[in-house]
């Protein structure tokens, strides 16, 4: 069965995003060569879950060819219908009955890239199979929280660490069921 996971980088205190959605803290630890394993990772997604602002940022500011490669299937998670474009929909439905039908559907697994509110969904439905963590050695103070209050506990078991020489740490945890 495909699994559901989330690949996400965050400050040591726990927000993905300054103020405005602000990003440019990830600037920190770019380094020539370097991709956390991101090529490897991605090589064994063939669905996007993602939500609408972060949708909309990515749009904005990278351009929606970082998801839709033609390959890939991308849902976006959206309060409002908007129409198709592509391989990218976008859904408005219940988002556990949406993981449930990707689950059993033939496939590589179901990578959701965010935001918060759509990863807070997830594991507010105890939807989610791996999260791999890379801190980024900063505090923020401010932004965008990665995990908001609220949501059952979930014990995971840790399957790996990494450390890089740019001073990011790399956490992989899955879901102990």
């Amino acid at each position: 069965m495909r699994k559901t996971v989330i690949y996400i980088a965050t400050s040591l205190d726990g927000y993905i995003a300054k103020p405005n959605d602000d990003l440019s803290f990830l600037k920190l630890v770019e380094k020539e060569g370097e991709d956390y394993g991101y090529a490897e990772f991605i090589s064994e997604i063939d669905t996007f879950i993602i939500g609408r602002k972060t949708y909309d940022w990515v749009a904005n500011n990278i351009g929606t060819s970082h998801y839709d490669n033609g390959d890939r299937d991308v849902i976006v998670v959206s309060r409002t219908a908007r129409s198709d474009n592509g391989k990218t929909r976008f859904y408005n439905g219940d988002i556990t009955e949406l993981i449930s039908t990707l689950k059993h559907e033939e496939g590589k697994n179901i990578y959701c890239d965010g935001g918060a509110e759509v990863i807070h969904e997830l594991l507010k439905n105890d939807l989610v199979d791996e999260l791999t963590i890379s801190v980024v050695p900063i505090l923020l103070g401010a932004g965008t929280r990665l995990f908001k209050d609220n949501r059952p506990e979930q014990m995971l078991e840790h399957v790996e660490t990494k450390a890089f020489d740019t001073g990011l740490v790399q956490l992989k945890y899955k879901r102990k069921r």
